[in-house]
């Protein structure tokens, strides 16, 4: 798009009325660039979500706010937000002093295999929350590894949940933190230790205020996944534990209870808005205070005993808290009744093999995932482009306003979006409930963020004086576009692709309500077995979740070999 420069008259100050139309056309631009997120949004986000809202606090057409009291004073549902509270503060607690070193070390040392071990420490982010909990419940459940060695048993335990939230957010914080870190000029704290500061003096007044907007961005990001937390509790922690996310996923599937799900779901909506809010907070000044340089002049090999210790502690974390989980899931998946094989694997071609569980193979789960999760792709790198584009400009309220909307799904009920997909899209035109597209457009919700949110700083970073030199030449706003902008955000494109095909692979939260028996997902497939009793139920969980793991650890390593910056969230 044209992004001229204002004309001012030097008399009055004023802009010309050659600037003002230029100005105005910038406008109309983004307007055009917002309209199909917009309406994307709007149709498939906020319609849903009414729908479902309204019909749980609407009696006779009549709205029943005195419902909302009655829910909210109730003890039971105290306890869900006061535990879902704790709980997703011990676990952003417990996240950044695990992950914080991590942090240190991929932005300031260099050592053989960092991009392997970069691309493996992201790949719990991007796995379903699902085979987060069949990993963990392989690990710390009954019959697990702790269970076989010293007769320990974590599960149905509040620290089994705190140490999976920990594996699934250990990359938000190392990419968010490591990121902004290995951008910092280490000579800035160099010259503090020089004019007398000690080693800890002069990390604490130079580098630690250059890192607070990124540390409180982390951990607003941390603690947002894991207030929503589902999979993770539903699995892990009994029927003692509930989060809010899985209350109103009792109330709305078990307990047909719309009020009481209805008033939950505002209660989370209105938090979530709330932190990402402050999220918005925290970025702009990452971005608008720092002065950063090249991240590969601040790394160099570890030199001393001491920092030869702090590279193999945080390596031995990492293969604890990451590499142990997904050994013991892939373990547990060749372990069959008659020892080890592939009789688990076997087992996934026949429907009769979990029985009745599933009413098809469950191996046809991985066909139906990576058919869903491409058409999820594609929608939600045009959505989540044309949402890039018109963010490119920092400064307004709309934009600030527009990006926090593409940001909601991530915080947002994915079983209120599911659920809100049955009632709403119900009835012509958009009678979706027995089409297929229905599940790719719940899941590109969820990847249109990730899309943004790679694509975005690569856009920005587009010298504004080469679209201006394309405008000159006579090129219309689409021609710059495809022509200035396109080639030089390419890779950003295909890695954001690739993220939102991973995130897409394991939507779990909407994808339970809307997927059809006959053509169920990975994830959904896996809850279902894991929520059986029966060893071949269980094996073929593992089965399943080590496949899933498998794709989503090849598609992160083929995106570390494509992608250019490697200082980004993601």
């Amino acid at each position: 798009m044209v992004l001229a420069r204002p004309e001012v008259t030097p008399a009055t100050g004023r802009t010309t009325p050659k600037a003002g139309r230029a100005g105005a056309r910038r406008t109309a631009t983004r307007l055009g660039l917002m309209a199909v997120p917009l309406a994307f949004f709007g149709v498939f986000f906020a319609y849903p979500v009414a729908s479902i809202v309204s019909r749980g606090l609407k009696d006779g057409g009549r709205w029943q706010f005195a419902r909302a009291g009655e829910v909210l004073t109730d003890p039971a549902i105290g306890h869900v937000l006061w535990f879902t509270t704790w709980q997703a503060a011990a676990s952003t607690a417990l996240t950044l002093a695990l992950a914080l070193p991590g942090a240190y070390v991929f932005a300031r040392f260099d050592f053989p295999g960092k991009r392997l071990l970069r691309a493996v420490v992201t790949v719990p982010f991007v796995l379903p929350t699902v085979v987060v909990g069949a990993a963990f419940l392989a690990l710390l459940g009954h019959g697990g590894l702790l269970d076989e060695l010293w007769g320990v048993r974590l599960d149905t335990t509040v620290w089994a949940i705190l140490l999976a939230h920990v594996f699934f957010n250990y990359a938000v914080v190392v990419r968010t933190v490591g990121g902004l870190w290995a951008q910092l000029d280490p000579r800035q704290e160099e010259a503090a230790r020089v004019l007398g500061a000690g080693r800890l003096g002069a990390w604490r007044r130079v580098t630690l205020p250059a890192l607070a907007p990124a540390v409180a961005a982390a951990a607003l990001m941390v603690f947002l996944f894991t207030f929503t937390s589902f999979g993770v509790v539903q699995i892990l922690g009994g029927p003692r534990y509930a989060t809010l996310e899985v209350e109103i996923y009792q109330q709305t599937a078990q307990l047909l209870d719309l009020p009481t799900a209805a008033v939950l779901t505002l209660v989370q909506f209105a938090a979530v808005a709330a932190l990402l809010a402050v999220h918005a907070r925290t970025v702009r000044r990452r971005e608008a205070t720092l002065r950063l340089v090249d991240a590969a002049r601040t790394a160099r090999r570890p030199r001393g005993a001491a920092e030869w210790t702090l590279l193999g502690s945080v390596l031995a974390v990492v293969a604890l808290l990451v590499l142990l989980p997904l050994a013991v899931l892939v373990l547990r998946s060749f372990d069959g009744p008659d020892g080890y094989g592939l009789a688990f694997y076997r087992a996934l071609g026949s429907a009769g093999a979990g029985g009745g569980t599933l009413v098809v193979p469950p191996l046809e789960a991985v066909g139906n995932s990576l058919a869903y999760a491409l058409a999820a792709t594609a929608i939600a790198v045009v959505v989540g482009g044309l949402a890039a584009a018109a963010l490119t400009r920092r400064e307004g309220r709309l934009v600030r306003g527009f990006d926090a909307l593409l940001m909601l799904p991530l915080g947002t009920s994915a079983v209120t979006v599911g659920f809100g997909f049955l009632i709403a899209l119900d009835e012509p035109p958009l009678d979706l409930r027995t089409s297929w597209i229905l599940v790719p457009l719940a899941q590109a919700l969820v990847g249109v963020p990730f899309v943004v949110r790679t694509v975005l700083p690569v856009l920005r970073a587009v010298d504004v004086r080469l679209r201006e030199a394309a405008a000159v030449l006579g090129a219309s706003p689409l021609r710059a576009w495809r022509e200035v902008d396109l080639p030089l955000v390419g890779r950003a494109l295909a890695v954001a692709a690739g993220f939102a095909f991973a995130v897409s692979l394991g939507e779990f939260g909407a994808t339970v309500f809307i997927a059809r028996p006959d053509s169920p997902t990975l994830p959904v497939a896996v809850a279902r077995l894991v929520g059986r009793p029966g060893e071949f139920n269980y094996g073929q969980a593992m089965a399943l979740s080590t496949i899933l793991m498998l794709v989503c650890a090849v598609a992160l390593l083929l995106l570390e070999r494509v992608r250019t910056d490697r200082t980004g969230e993601f």
